[in-house]
């Protein structure tokens, strides 16, 4: 059975479509690479000997042997939020932050997941509104909210996700897609530029 095609979004400059990423400095080539460094891209990600992304960052290994271990425990983690709602959070930070690579990828993975775009969509149209249920509302709001303003998250914001449907596990897991794309975004936006297909 054919896989039906993903409906193709495109709003204020974010988009669902898979994009490509050049790095503006020199990447590491794979026929020169240390074996530390091949066996440092072969843990962290399964494209990323073709990925110069990860080809960039394997200049320090261990600092990406180290970054990879953190995004694939915080992001494909078994049990607490659900992986949907963790890429739901990452989108809209990535939507905050203007990150266009990772907005497109995110926001693929949550279609894959959840098998809708709704909330894509009102994401790259207006983020503060986004959300197609309480929980979901919740969730931007607050992914929104530790974005821009850090310093403010008060104790009123866990309520509110509470609130919301969310248990303490859940809410630990959500900051922590929230704060690794406050890096994820800044890699990606400093050292390199989308590509579209």
């Amino acid at each position: 059975m054919s896989q039906p095609i993903p409906e193709l979004i495109q709003i204020n400059g974010f988009t669902n479509e898979t994009l490509g990423w050049n790095a503006w400095l020199d990447v590491v080539k794979l026929d020169t690479a240390t074996p530390e460094q091949i066996a440092v891209l072969e843990e962290s990600h399964p494209k990323a000997k073709v990925s110069d992304y990860y080809l960039f960052l394997v200049h320090q290994p261990e600092i990406l042997r180290q970054r990879s271990a953190a995004f694939n425990a915080i992001m494909y983690a078994p049990g607490g939020m659900p992986r949907s709602e963790r890429e739901l959070a990452s989108s809209v930070v990535s939507r905050i932050n203007g990150c266009v690579y990772c907005a497109s990828v995110h926001a693929q993975r949550f279609e894959q997941l959840a098998k809708r775009t709704d909330v894509i969509k009102e994401v790259f149209t207006e983020p503060l509104t986004a959300g197609t249920n309480d929980r979901e509302r919740a969730i931007v709001a607050f992914s929104v909210a530790l974005t821009k303003e850090p310093d403010q998250i008060s104790p009123q914001h866990i309520q509110t996700l509470k609130d919301a449907g969310l248990s303490e596990i859940e809410i630990l897991d959500l900051i922590h897609s929230i704060s690794i794309f406050a890096w994820a975004n800044r890699l990606m936006l400093n050292l390199g530029e989308p590509v579209y297909s």
